[in-house]
């Protein structure tokens, strides 16, 4: 039955509001006007962590997902479906005006050998540890798309040859849609909503200019497989079962992922994710999969994890 129908046969309306994957319904928004109803006083994030709290809206980690929450009703809001307070202050968003990353000076001698010579390789993860301002300045300073904050679930790696930085590595949430991956994975619209969490998106990707050593963008590849699957279960409470990156075709051929045994899918179409021009406005990327189990689809295709 679809969801549609199911809410049909429930009495409940869906309305013309979907929000990061999240149908807005009838019941929903009656739920939501009563609480503002029922707590005149509260300021808009008391309401959104009320809300989550009342649906059980949260991380697998077990955090609220209070800004997500926001956002969804104050598109609720100024759709008219929902009367939120006035805003008692406008705190300093962090992601706007933020500071480039300052440099951090490292030892900058070549590196050029053979990759026996330099195992083995350790992979730290560094997102909120003291290295973390380490990773952010490599990344600002040496790769050609500079550093951006991520959002939502994510992880960064600096890999090392004894103390020495040699590359570094980001992982963030999946994309929502890419036409090539879903029909590789074959899973329907409302399974990729429900299960775009268990992908990880390799953003960022860099080797260090001074470092000269074959196969060892492919060999850190493969040593990042079995280590961002065991580092998102320990950070966020749930597995990751398949990962994904874009190549910029006009910069790269993607030999370090074909190497590793990552398989091309397609490209991009060039387009963003809210394009409404049909047109292409970007650089057509090539889009590279990993599969991290011999059954993932039967995780992505699945039940809910």
């Amino acid at each position: 039955m679809r969801s549609t129908d199911a809410y049909a046969t429930l009495g409940i309306m869906e309305l013309a509001i979907r929000y990061r994957g999240r149908q807005a319904t009838s019941e929903e928004v009656t739920l939501i006007q009563r609480l503002i109803a029922e707590n005149p006083a509260d300021s808009r994030r008391a309401l959104s962590v009320k809300l989550c709290k009342v649906l059980n809206w949260v991380q697998p980690n077990g955090a609220l997902k209070d800004m997500v929450c926001r956002g969804y009703m104050l598109q609720l809001h100024r759709a008219g479906y929902i009367t939120l307070p006035e805003k008692k202050c406008s705190p300093p968003n962090p992601l706007v005006n933020r500071k480039k990353p300052g440099q951090i000076g490292i030892d900058q001698s070549p590196i050029s050998t053979g990759l026996k010579h330099i195992r083995p390789l350790k992979l730290r993860q560094v997102r909120r540890s003291r290295l973390e301002k380490l990773y952010n300045s490599l990344i600002e300073a040496y790769h050609y798309l500079g550093y951006s904050q991520p959002v939502g679930e994510h992880l960064k790696y600096i890999v090392f040859v004894g103390r020495r930085p040699i590359g570094c590595l980001a992982w963030s949430s999946a994309a929502r849609h890419i036409g090539c991956r879903d029909r590789f994975i074959g899973w329907s619209a409302e399974y990729r909503r429900k299960h775009i969490h268990l992908i990880a998106y390799n953003t960022r990707f860099l080797i260090l200019p001074w470092v000269r050593v074959p196969y060892l963008a492919s060999h850190i590849l493969a040593q990042m497989a079995k280590a961002v699957a065991a580092d998102w279960q320990r950070v966020y409470n749930h597995r990751v079962y398949y990962l994904e990156t874009f190549v910029d075709k006009d910069r790269f051929a993607g030999s370090c992922y074909k190497a590793a045994n990552w398989i091309y899918l397609g490209d991009t179409t060039g387009r963003g994710k809210n394009d409404q021009s049909k047109k292409v406005n970007r650089s057509i990327k090539a889009v590279f999969g990993y599969p991290l189990t011999s059954d993932f689809r039967r995780h992505l295709c699945g039940g809910l994890q």
